[in-house]
């Protein structure tokens, strides 16, 4: 799933800490399970089994694949696995020229950027850092600072588009809708330590696919540390209220290009009706995932240990879920952290030291990518097939914003407008996990009764079915709900163009973008109980005697999410 959790503290510590002994909840110490680091399965069949899926997986989220990065050798190695098993199963090409793959034309921005306060030259990644790696050319000369306001915080005192324009903005907290007050500026300088930390970080800069912006009117986008807006504004910056005006900056923002391979895969199982085989129910996954550690191998027990415990105390003080992306440690939660000790000792006992760099991504996404493998291997054995047709979509890029999925919705490989529904899956391999209450039959549900309420419908009916009955969570469904998970998946570019959506997950957990997503912690249960129901919601829409009724138009495809 798309989004960053900020683990510098989580990071800092485990190296801190990897040597400490001090005794420790043994509850919260992870053990390897029954389950092995390294797993060679016998071949898969067409039933959906949690034996082929625990096969198939332990080949996709394998070091080997490198994290399957967007634009990566490690991607370009994951997607290749992906083709050999549809041209295997006998799909039928649905990419690009007679292929399976679709290209996407990735680049990589690498930013170039000066600010000068007066004499002094400010340090890119040091004082400053680009805030959006998508952001246009610009260069302003002698614009004065002003201080614009808390624009995260509802109700808050901002400054107006009046006094914004023509001048360099710093504000606080990062806009969740468009600030008129923002658009009239020259330049935005973001003042936040956590994400500074973060964006310092970014040096190789942001994957994606070429930007179409209007270089004429929008702002350049940087943020910085309290301790620059310090010096720009010759107070501590807490002391800085709306409408107060710092020192004159100077400054230049432009990128190098770097072009990069991305492709999605695309396959189709044909229907069996002629007069309803030219529509689709497409089932779509995401084949990326992070990468590699850049900064070295941490150990691999001694940080699950750490996490662990992350996840008790703060859910126990809290009952909020830690490893939820954008939600950096607050300062208390920061000493509790400061407070874990990890017992290496005692891990050692169990088994040697394992040095890990990969984030294998063995739930997000593999879980969904090789459960679209299994479900369609089983509809390629069934006798007869379903009457409309199955898209099958492996969408590059999602973790760098969503991009194979914009890509294909935009550049379809099959008339969109004969796609009757899609079905997302997203880290679907965990069951409840961290979220407390649930049962191990745990899925979050969302999407289903945005566009088509006989989606909707049809999705908890089946899940009635006794060889279902999931316990379904609509939570983060909510309209408004400040993870705005609804946005942050493959399923929106596809509701952007008005086709009913259903988005199936088991929710953030522990091992979310850590080294530690690994085959081994899967719930392979539950994982094909998943699998099981999205095969049930597939083949019942694609053998409707109708097309899904659609509630409501069909939107504008350039415009934002709302959660």
């Amino acid at each position: 799933m798309k989004g960053k959790f900020v683990r510098a503290a989580q990071t800092g510590a485990v190296l801190a800490l990897m040597a400490a002994c001090a005794p420790m909840d043994p509850t919260i110490i992870p053990v390897s399970g029954q389950l092995p680091l390294k797993y060679s399965g016998p071949a898969t069949g067409p039933a959906i089994t949690a034996g082929d899926l625990m096969t198939r997986l332990y080949i996709f989220a394998d070091d080997s694949m490198l994290g399957r990065r967007t634009g990566d050798v490690g991607n370009l190695k994951g997607t290749a696995y992906l083709e050999r098993e549809v041209r295997r199963l006998g799909l039928v090409p649905a990419g690009e020229n007679g292929t399976f793959f679709q290209d996407v034309p990735l680049i990589r921005r690498l930013p170039a950027a000066s600010l000068r306060l007066g004499s002094d030259s400010l340090v890119l990644n040091t004082d400053f850092a680009v805030a959006d790696p998508r952001a246009v050319i610009r260069a302003f000369s002698g614009m004065p600072v002003i201080y614009g306001g808390n624009v995260g915080q509802q109700g808050a005192e901002l400054i107006t588009p009046e006094q914004a324009a023509g001048k360099i903005v710093a504000v606080t907290g990062f806009p969740r809708a468009v600030i008129p007050m923002l658009r009239s500026a020259a330049a935005i300088l973001y003042v936040d330590d956590a994400n500074f930390s973060v964006m310092r970080r970014g040096g190789r800069g942001g994957v994606m696919i070429r930007p179409r912006m209007d270089t004429t009117t929008a702002a350049a986008p940087f943020v910085i540390p309290a301790a620059t807006a310090t010096k720009i504004f010759g107070v501590p910056f807490e002391n800085v209220r709306p409408g107060t005006v710092g020192q004159v900056l100077t400054g230049s923002l432009s990128f190098s290009e770097v072009p990069l391979p991305g492709r999605n895969v695309v396959a189709v199982l044909p229907g069996s009706d002629p007069a309803v085989k030219g529509q689709y129910v497409a089932l779509g996954a995401h084949n990326d995932h992070v990468g590699i550690r850049t900064a070295g191998p941490l150990d691999h027990d001694s940080l699950r240990a750490y996490n662990k415990a992350v996840e008790k105390i703060i859910m126990d003080r809290t009952g909020l879920v830690p490893s939820l992306p954008g939600r950096p440690a607050t300062s208390e939660q920061a000493g509790w952290l400061a407070g874990i000790k990890v017992n290496v000792d005692s891990l050692r006992a169990i088994r040697a030291g394992r040095p890990d760099s990969v984030y294998n991504g063995a739930d997000d996404d593999g879980s969904g990518s090789v459960g679209l493998l299994e479900i369609a291997e089983h509809l390629v054995s069934l006798p007869v097939k379903p009457k409309r047709s199955i898209l099958f979509v492996w969408h590059t890029g999602e973790e760098s914003g969503l991009l194979g999925s914009r890509w294909y919705t935009d550049n379809p490989t099959v008339p969109l407008d004969s796609v009757v529904g899609a079905i997302n899956m997203d880290m679907v391999g965990r069951g409840a996990g961290s979220e407390r209450g649930k049962t191990d039959r745990y899925v979050s549900l969302l999407g289903s009764r945005r566009i088509s309420k006989e989606m909707g419908d049809i999705v908890d009916a089946l899940n009635a079915k006794p060889e279902h009955k999931l316990e379904f969570d609509y939570q983060f469904d909510a309209p408004g709900h400040p993870e705005r998970f609804y946005c942050r998946s493959d399923h929106w570019n596809y509701a952007r163009m008005g086709i009913p959506v259903t988005f199936l997950s088991g929710g953030n957990h522990v091992d979310y973008h850590q080294l530690t997503d690994e085959a081994q912690y899967i719930d392979y249960p539950q994982f094909t109980r998943v699998i099981l129901l999205a095969e049930d919601i597939v083949k019942t829409i694609a053998n409707l005697d109708h097309r899904l009724v659609r509630d409501k138009p069909k939107p504008a495809p350039d415009t934002p999410c709302v959660q």
